[in-house]
């Protein structure tokens, strides 16, 4: 099942439900771009081996790319989001909980933004889809815990993979250059630092962008009263539509997020930027393949962390690491309880 890019804006134009649910899925796609893409290019900013208008520009292509090709070689990372709830046979019913759920990740994500702590949109999406479903069928009917499974799975190797990687990469390339003069070193891992940055944005745009598109299209079917849709093929067209407002929600709000990932957590020099943007690429890129949901947020920080502990635990700023966590761990029972209580509201209104 698909939809062409003429039927779509057909059907945009004359049905309000599906106006206003691709609204608020562009909505949490744009939150998604400046507060969970900017982790992609933190590193190469902070490290200043790129300007952040020129990260931006890259992470946008990039993202997109990722998305096309990875989507290309193995689709499961939407397919499991888009099976994440079940939602019902009535549509009309079904389409008012999803709209709630992106409501709620809109509003928990701009609040952690506000702050400047990077939340993870996959989880904030994962809990306000399934706190919506569990208020659609008020018990836990709605949650499909065999795809649940996997999102714990990711949580936990994302989080471990991400650490050690970033922990291995950097000891490795400090073993490798150990009889190189540092200055020597500086324009290669600049350059370096460019490709870890490209390689990070392409990561980023095979996991999120997935996760994303596969609710773009759970709401383009229900609005269009398909209850029942099950397998579907992610359309180009969409897949730009993605990625350009990914990119836009980057280039107005990515900085806080930047700042804080690349500068406030731990201090990196050029070759340990690109040592984590090379072990949260390398982690991304298992997650992808073997089809497992990860968060780009928990994968590329916790490299970071990796790296700092590297030289020496002090070197991590454990202050920010702290609040991250605290964020981290309130997205689930937050953000769902959100989700849940908006769904509420909104079959009540709608």
């Amino acid at each position: 099942m698909t939809i062409s890019l003429t039927e779509f804006l057909s059907q945009l134009v004359s049905n309000p439900a599906l106006l206003v649910t691709v609204l608020l899925t562009l909505g949490v796609i744009l939150v998604n771009g400046w507060t969970d893409a900017p982790n992609a290019i933190a590193t190469c900013i902070s490290t200043r081996s790129m300007s952040p208008r020129a990260a931006i520009l890259m992470a946008a292509v990039f993202n997109f790319l990722g998305v096309l090709f990875m989507t290309m070689v193995n689709a499961t990372v939407a397919q499991t989001i888009y099976n994440m709830a079940d939602f019902g046979n009535d549509p009309h019913e079904a389409l008012t909980a999803l709209c709630a759920a992106l409501f709620a990740i809109v509003v928990w994500a701009t609040a952690a933004w506000v702050f400047g702590i990077p939340t993870s949109e996959s989880h904030a999406l994962i809990a306000g889809v399934s706190g919506a479903a569990i208020a659609l069928h008020n018990g836990l009917g709605g949650i499909n815990f065999g795809e649940w499974v996997k999102v714990l799975y990711g949580l936990v190797f994302s989080t471990l993979l991400g650490f050690a990687m970033g922990w291995i990469t950097v000891k490795a390339i400090e073993l490798i250059c150990r009889r190189i003069d540092r200055r020597k070193t500086a324009g290669f891992f600049q350059k370096a630092q460019v490709c870890g940055g490209a390689a990070m944005a392409f990561m980023h745009g095979a996991q999120d962008g997935q996760k994303f598109m596969g609710i773009f299209l759970l709401g383009v079917f229900l609005a269009k009263g398909q209850a029942d849709v099950t397998n579907f093929v992610i359309p180009v067209w969409l897949m730009i539509l993605c990625s350009v407002v990914m990119g836009l929600g980057t280039s107005v709000g990515g900085y806080r997020i930047i700042k804080a990932v690349g500068m406030d957590m731990v201090k990196l020099e050029r070759y340990q930027g690109f040592a984590a943007d090379l072990a949260g690429a390398g982690c991304l890129l298992i997650s992808s393949l073997t089809g497992v949901p990860v968060s780009t947020t928990h994968t590329k920080t916790t490299a970071i962390m990796g790296v700092g502990a590297a030289k020496r635990l002090s070197s991590v700023n454990w202050g920010v690491v702290k609040e991250m966590v605290y964020t981290w761990v309130l997205t689930f029972p937050g953000c769902g309880l959100i989700g849940f209580l908006m769904a509420k509201l909104f079959m009540i209104l709608f």
